[in-house]
């Protein structure tokens, strides 16, 4: 007879949870881990921002590098008149001057990275008309000029800020690398911590009609034994009270169940109308993590100690554009051109006129009240925090590392004894419901250990997912995947996926 009862009961657990699915399934999509982390690549906000971030770096970058190379302009004055009134103070007299001119410049300038100067190459070509009027006398020309020279610029004793510009641009754009590698981790870690709340929502869903069923099967018991006066009334109100309390639970569950699916199709970027169903495999296998090998591969790989690194060299270029204020400077500037005219254009070179030039100028500060002094003082002090955070990232690291560790050790234990707990609940439930049935125990305590069992169903599937949990943790923390026995690398998944 009690054979009989477990056969009904699994019969019944088991039309329940395929009509449960089958009904929740219509219109469902299927979700693993995997599939899950594949959604976000695509749609998730955090993601997208971090690439789009990543993508605008990259611009800059190439934008810097572009404007290295040679420039090539063209300036055009097609027109350009005037006439005005003033005196010739070597002839004292007035007259009047009107001209009328059009000119170009073409324009090549390279930029020089290794010394921060330019060199140009620029040639104007024009063609002027000038009529002037002084009493009964008058004058006029009509000309072609061209002026064709080489120039270099050179600023010294300085630092070279061409340099600087394109290595800190490159440290945005590797720092920019570096947050989108780390933010897809976190985002790995944030869809695993949902998805498993919703996988773990769903476990307690089918716990509770699991509980339900068995609940209305000691309902229907208890209603027959009343019925033929074998009980009493107040026994059959305790099985309706209980029998309503276990459908409040399964309607519960299933509002916490929708609330989990939500925040995770906040996460991934779907949209929220559309329902999702889990699936996911929590049975574990014991690893052994080596703590020492883990605390060496995160010091040595994590992308936080190179992001710091990054920060220590952005300190130093602050620190020498910092002492560069109010410098001792210079500029150096070398010009070498020919220039002819003529009012026949193929005439305008037949007597050109050399015309070197050479500058030098200096910037001598003299007196800024301690300016300079207090602001390489303030520098100093930020590169000494910046020292002080570095210190404090490592053993931030070494001591996440640790505290993953041991709560894995503990795991380990906790999943053994959540398990033994779930046999022995069950076994407990098995031999009570027969003493409920035979009218030795009552609703009440019936309903106690109903909920024993479910509740340690529901601890042995939470204590596999925090396990699940807590090793993803300690491959992001380590950046070592303990489960394959293989280093993990950020940067160069990103670049593969790219």
């Amino acid at each position: 007879m009690e054979s009989d009862l477990r056969l009904l009961k699994r019969m019944l657990l088991t039309i329940v949870t395929f009509m449960g699915f089958t009904l929740s399934s219509q219109g469902q999509i299927p979700l693993t881990i995997d599939k899950a982390m594949e959604i976000a690549q695509k749609n998730s906000p955090s993601l997208r921002n971090s690439q789009m971030n990543l993508e605008r770096y990259k611009q800059n970058l190439l934008a810097q590098k572009a404007s290295l190379k040679s420039r090539f302009s063209l300036e055009l004055n097609p027109v350009s008149y005037g006439k005005d009134r003033s005196f010739d103070t070597f002839n004292s007299s007035w007259y009047t001057g009107e001209t009328f001119n059009t000119n170009g410049s073409f324009r090549v300038e390279q930029p020089i990275l290794w010394t921060d100067g330019t060199i140009s190459l620029i040639n104007t070509f024009g063609w002027q008309k000038n009529n002037s009027i002084s009493g009964d006398d008058k004058k006029n020309s009509q000309v072609f000029n061209n002026n064709l020279r080489l120039q270099l610029s050179q600023p010294i004793f300085t630092y070279n800020k061409r340099k600087m510009e394109l290595k800190q641009i490159q440290y945005d754009y590797e720092n920019a690398n570096i947050s989108y590698a780390l933010q897809r981790l976190n985002t790995e870690k944030s869809i695993t911590d949902q998805f498993y709340a919703v996988y773990m929502a769903q476990s307690n869903l089918e716990i509770s009609r699991e509980e339900l069923i068995n609940v209305q099967q000691s309902y229907e018991i208890k209603k027959n034994k009343v019925e033929a006066d074998l009980a009493a009334k107040d026994e059959l109100y305790q099985a309706e009270l209980n029998l309503a309390t276990a459908r409040s639970s399964v309607d519960e569950r299933q509002v916490s169940l929708e609330n989990a699916k939500d925040k995770l199709k906040q996460t991934l970027g779907m949209n929220l109308d559309e329902d999702i169903l889990v699936f996911a495999e929590v049975d574990i296998k014991p690893i052994q993590v080596d703590l020492d090998q883990a605390i060496t591969h995160g010091l040595g790989s994590r992308l936080e100690i190179r992001q710091r690194e990054i920060k220590t060299k952005e300190l130093e270029f602050d620190m020498i554009k910092t002492k560069a204020m109010n410098e001792f400077k210079g500029d150096v500037s070398l010009s070498f051109g020919l220039t002819g005219d003529n009012k026949n254009l193929d005439k305008m070179f037949d007597n050109p006129t050399q015309n070197p030039r050479v500058s030098v100028s200096f910037s001598v500060p003299i007196f800024d009240w301690g300016e300079k002094r207090a602001r390489i003082k303030a520098q100093q002090i930020a590169q000494q925090i910046n020292e002080l955070e570095f210190h404090e990232e490592k053993v931030d690291i070494e001591l996440n590392i640790r505290q993953v560790w041991r709560s894995l050790e503990n795991l380990r234990t906790q999943i053994k004894i959540a398990e033994q707990n779930v046999k022995n609940a069950q076994l407990t439930y098995d031999l009570n419901q027969t003493r409920y049935r035979e009218g030795d125990i009552t609703g009440m305590e019936m309903s106690q250990f109903q909920t024993q069992l479910s509740n340690q169903k529901i601890a042995y599937t939470q204590s596999l997912i925090n396990y699940r949990i807590e090793l993803l943790n300690l491959k992001i923390l380590s950046l070592y995947d303990f489960d394959t026995n293989s280093p993990i690398v950020p940067m160069k998944d990103m670049i593969d996926k790219k």
